[in-house]
């Protein structure tokens, strides 16, 4: 997904800083520079008035006074590397000394990003996700089959807990890898503390490595976002509710914990329809047993998700109280 305005500007403008920042340590230690060693500003001054009879020369077609003021130049040059060099300076102490060479600060090599600009993607989006730390340790690397029964099963399907975490697990592997070539979305349901958030970090975790746009909330945080945008003034710098309805991929977690009303339903049912139509995907997890869901957030609302979203289901016990249990492991 190319970045929207907002996050193109932030980038920009953390460029636009450095930028600031290398003109102002340059003057510096140009000051410095000619204060101990006068010569050097006298070079300065030389090379300047010489590049200036250059541009005329090569105007003018002068090709022989060219070549004889290249010469004065590269002169020049090796005079003020020699001062720098015996005064404790390095060569190219009067030089810019840029965030990152190859692109020079601008973000752009050949008209290419540079890599130091996928970079700042990667670090914006993650930090805009509201996942950065999390993500550090609950990743693909570190999801753990041991923590489900292999003897526990699930009426419906006859699969263990374990054999129906790896289904699950299967599912989300497949998700990433197909994540460019279809818009996807899944429904995690299932008791608390089966794994359900976990995997859908690890999902986030994978897209949010090649610079894919992620998008993290609790339902409680979602709607309260939602309720902060339809009721105040956007202001010109907040995306409102357009970042969450265009982002590469929406996590919707533990729904069914928040507060429900009429609002709430209608938002639920607006965001679902909203990101179906512009083929966004979206992941949402919640605890409640499915006919539940359907007669808190509404018949239409469930009907939309059943008819677009791969329900998967994970059983178990809770992982947490499991982990307590054996002192943290």
């Amino acid at each position: 997904m190319a970045l929207q305005n907002f996050q193109y500007d932030i980038i920009m403008r953390e460029y636009s800083r450095r930028q600031s920042q290398v003109q102002h340590d340059l003057e510096e230690r140009r000051k410095e520079a000619f204060i101990r060693v006068p010569r050097l500003l006298e070079i300065d001054q030389e090379v300047a008035a010489l590049s200036a009879r250059k541009a005329r020369s090569l105007l003018l077609g002068e090709s022989d006074t060219v070549e004889d003021l290249k010469k004065d130049v590269a002169a020049l040059a090796q005079e003020r590397r020699t001062l720098l060099r015996s005064n404790g300076f390095s060569d190219d102490y009067l030089e810019p000394h840029y965030f990152c060479p190859l692109c020079q600060d601008t973000g752009y090599v050949d008209g290419q990003k540079c890599s130091c600009f996928k970079k700042s993607e990667v670090e914006l989006l993650y930090t805009q996700s509201n996942l950065k730390e999390i993500l550090k340790k609950e990743n693909f690397e570190h999801f753990s089959f041991d923590w489900y029964s292999d003897t526990m099963k699930n009426e419906a399907t006859g699969l263990t807990a374990r054999e129906t975490a790896k289904r699950a697990y299967n599912t989300a592997r497949n998700f990433v890898d197909d994540f460019d070539k279809r818009a996807q979305n899944l429904f995690l349901y299932g008791s608390t503390g089966v794994g359900k958030t976990f995997l859908s970090h690890c999902i986030a975790s994978e897209l949010l490595k090649t610079a894919h746009c992620v998008l993290y909330f609790s339902a409680f945080d979602l709607f309260d976002r939602l309720a902060q945008t339809a009721f105040s003034r956007k202001s010109e710098t907040d995306p409102g509710d357009d970042f969450i309805l265009d982002c590469d991929l929406l996590i919707i977690d533990d729904l069914g914990t928040e507060l429900t009303n009429s609002f709430v339903s209608s938002q639920l049912f607006l965001c679902i329809n909203e990101r179906i139509s512009r083929r966004k995907s979206t992941i949402i997890s919640t605890n409640l047993k499915l006919e539940d869901f359907s007669a808190t957030y509404s018949e239409r609302t469930f009907s939309r998700i059943a008819s677009n979203y791969q329900m998967l289901k994970l059983i178990g016990k809770d992982i947490r109280i499991q982990k307590i249990f054996l002192g943290g492991k």
